[in-house]
């Protein structure tokens, strides 16, 4: 059998076991290819393997009933199932959850790289907010993530266990008792329902990884999670929307923060590279964008920065004829940041003009403060975590 983005080369260590979770279809045949499973049969092993792995959320080999013990012992001498390490876990107040995982080395030189992923649970839904980077290199000004240099693009694998990770400590594979204090979903209902791609990193510069990522968390047969409950939340790396749309099937989510060039630039200094009128031409072109898939404006509520009645009624000339809804954000603080949350009655007028012009302007409700899980304030550097007595174990 010959190799390539269909048939991957076979996923074998040479020395420590590699771990087949998270990875996609194709890896697990080559997997099987790479350790002399018969080619007619891989077809019918990946089909297994997927069951376990991502319906039964499997972490070893020996639970799998219709895999031949045989099979199941080759499998355990060249593979595991093993997922990130859970370093540390914080649960807020309100029910929000933080996990920061250590990650494997990926390279000579790499000791393990932290990266933090959250969980939001509502009464309708629960959220897990994934990081596609460890760091980030956009730099937005009021952005805690952004004050972390970048260290590298996670790989689709890294990206879906924290998925698996997730879905083990809330209780949320059929069958396995969760953990400790994990929560037990009722019956018919998942507590994870949507993913965000919302956590540490810019997902549109890891493109490929997040679409081999949404594959697998969409998929029918395992995860399955609907495509129109999985967002892609971009600052705006225009080049990659239109094949972020088509190739994923995603929902869009735009980092907008603001309605004119010169102030975007200094809070969002991508903007230089792609002004707002590129941005908002790329929206209007977004695939599958409708008003049944309406595209997400983050706006970040900024105290005498963004948040005046005049930036609103900017807002909404801007957004005309765009599929929008607005989520506005209040400015979750932290260490040394150089902004304040508006006020909340400037809060409620700004939305109030939105919403008055046809459009969705839900105020998001800061959740996970107290655990630094909130929107922008992520930012793993391990020295600055344990220098914190260590961060333990936090939406759309």
């Amino acid at each position: 059998m010959s190799y390539s983005a269909t048939h991957p080369a076979p996923l074998e260590a040479a020395h420590d076991p590699t771990s087949l979770a998270g990875a996609t279809r194709p890896e697990l045949a080559a997997a099987l290819a790479g350790i002399g499973v018969p080619e007619r049969e891989i077809r019918m092993r990946v089909a297994q393997l997927w069951h376990w792995i991502y319906h039964a959320g499997a972490t070893s080999f020996e639970p799998m009933a219709n895999v031949s013990k045989v099979l199941r012992a080759t499998l355990a001498e060249h593979f595991t199932l093993a997922r990130p390490q859970i370093a540390a876990e914080q649960i807020s107040s309100d029910g929000t959850r933080k996990w920061l995982l250590r990650l494997d080395p990926v390279g000579p030189g790499d000791k393990g790289a932290e990266v933090e992923c959250v969980y939001i649970p509502e009464s309708d839904r629960g959220t897990l907010c994934v990081s596609s980077q460890v760091g980030c290199t956009l730099n937005c000004s009021f952005c805690h993530t952004g004050t972390q240099k970048l260290v590298r693009n996670l790989t689709a694998r890294e990206i879906i266990c924290q998925l698996l990770i997730a879905r083990e400590r809330l209780g949320d594979f059929p069958g396995l008792v969760p953990p400790g204090d994990g929560l037990v979903p009722g019956e018919g209902l998942r507590a994870v329902s949507n993913i965000v791609f919302m956590g540490m990193g810019e997902p549109l510069y890891n493109l490929d990884n997040v679409r081999d990522a949404v594959a697998v968390m969409s998929d029918g047969d395992g995860l399955a999670l609907s495509k129109r409950r999985i967002t892609v939340s971009t600052a705006g790396v225009v080049p990659r929307m239109e094949e972020l749309g088509r190739e994923t099937g995603a929902m869009l989510a735009i980092s907008l923060h603001a309605v004119r060039d010169d102030l975007r630039d200094k809070l969002v200094p991508l903007n230089k590279k792609y002004p707002l009128k590129d941005l908002l031409a790329a929206c209007r072109t977004y695939p599958g964008a409708t008003n049944a898939r309406r595209i997400t404006f983050e706006y970040v509520m900024l105290k005498d920065i963004n948040d005046s009645p005049t930036d609103a009624r900017e807002l909404v000339r801007l957004l005309k004829g765009i599929p929008a809804k607005i989520n506005l954000i209040p400015f979750n603080p932290w260490p040394g940041a150089p902004y304040e949350c508006s006020d909340w009655e400037r809060i409620e007028k700004f939305s109030d003009i939105v919403f008055n012009a046809g459009y969705a302007s839900p105020v998001r409700t800061p959740r996970g403060r107290d655990i630094l899980a909130a929107c922008g304030q992520l930012k793993s550097e391990t020295e600055k975590l344990r220098a914190r007595a260590r961060l333990a174990v936090g939406e759309e």
